[in-house]
């Protein structure tokens, strides 16, 4: 239970980390999901990342799956600390960002780590902090969530002023893809969502996925689905996941490889909204907002 002076402290030091950030420029914050595992969305998230940082753009790219982390492990990277550690105060966010390549950095998740949806109110004030100190510039935040419905990829999901939902053609990801996108929007309110098909031999293959997800979300809910693009079945993408590198990287002229370029241009032509998001200090206080009535409850 909080003491009211214990609470006006917490909430002075996120409103004192939120005024920092204010003065910062606009960061795009963009979620990457899929409702199912096993669909490549982790390899969507490193190599739009990398791509995107090829462009010149300066990318954080944040593992948020909490239970299941691996964005470190297709970089080939080996974290010494995590985002557990500044959660726990025993390291800065700066101290936690691995750099992957030129412009491109991660924060490695720990697994078992509670999901941000389970912060106390110290633990948020903390994280506001972490970001509103880090100093390095940033264009993009890119999110990797965790597969399913979860109060994590639901909280990460809200916060983003973008959201990508990486699709593949299988009953079970078409299935899973909707049920994500029917919760985000009729229990959150969530109206935009950008649809992936990953996997597909053709454009064609992947504007039908998109036409299947689109017919059922037009018919029951209050939502817009854009497509986003293709990425398609690419051995080449195999075999960078077995040397723990981007196929953006290790085979830069390969199908997969060049079609992440083109989404990468496509994704700097977004428009970043300033009132609806796509801030920083916009993204983290969304994040803490999933648990402000137990923050209330406690006092």
């Amino acid at each position: 239970m909080f003491t009211s002076e214990v609470h006006r402290d917490l909430i002075g030091d996120q409103a004192e980390g939120l005024r920092r950030m204010a003065h910062h420029r606009p960061v795009r914050v963009i979620a990457v999901t899929s409702g199912k595992g096993g669909v490549g969305k982790t390899n969507v998230s490193v190599n739009l990342g990398l791509a995107m940082a090829n462009e010149g753009k300066s990318v954080l790219l944040m593992d948020a799956d909490m239970g299941l982390a691996n964005v470190d492990v297709l970089l080939g990277l080996h974290p010494i600390y995590n985002l557990s550690h500044v959660i726990s105060g025993e390291r800065t966010l700066e101290e936690v960002i691995l750099p992957a390549s030129s412009g491109l950095s991660i924060v490695p998740a720990s697994s078992g780590l509670k999901s941000m949806a389970e912060l106390s109110a110290a633990q948020h004030a903390g994280v506001i902090r972490a970001f509103s100190e880090l100093s390095q510039t940033l264009d993009v935040l890119l999110i990797d969530t965790a597969a399913g419905i979860s109060e994590s990829v639901v909280s990460f999901s809200r916060a983003a002023q973008e959201v990508i939902v990486v699709v593949c053609d299988e009953p079970a990801s078409l299935t899973d893809a909707y049920a994500l996108i029917k919760l985000l929007n009729r229990d959150y309110g969530m109206h935009r969502f950008r649809i992936l098909a990953n996997m597909v031999h053709s454009l064609q293959e992947g504007r039908e996925v998109y036409s299947k997800i689109v017919k059922v979300v037009d018919r029951y809910l209050d939502a817009t689905v854009d497509f986003m693009g293709v990425v398609p079945y690419d051995d080449y993408l195999r075999k960078a996941v077995q040397k723990q590198r981007p196929v953006v990287d290790a085979y830069p002229r390969s199908k997969s490889a060049m079609a992440f370029k083109k989404l990468a241009l496509k994704a700097d032509n977004w428009p970043v909204t300033v009132t609806a998001g796509g801030h920083l200090e916009f993204f983290v206080e969304r994040l803490i907002q999933t648990n402000q009535n137990y923050r209330m409850m406690s006092l």
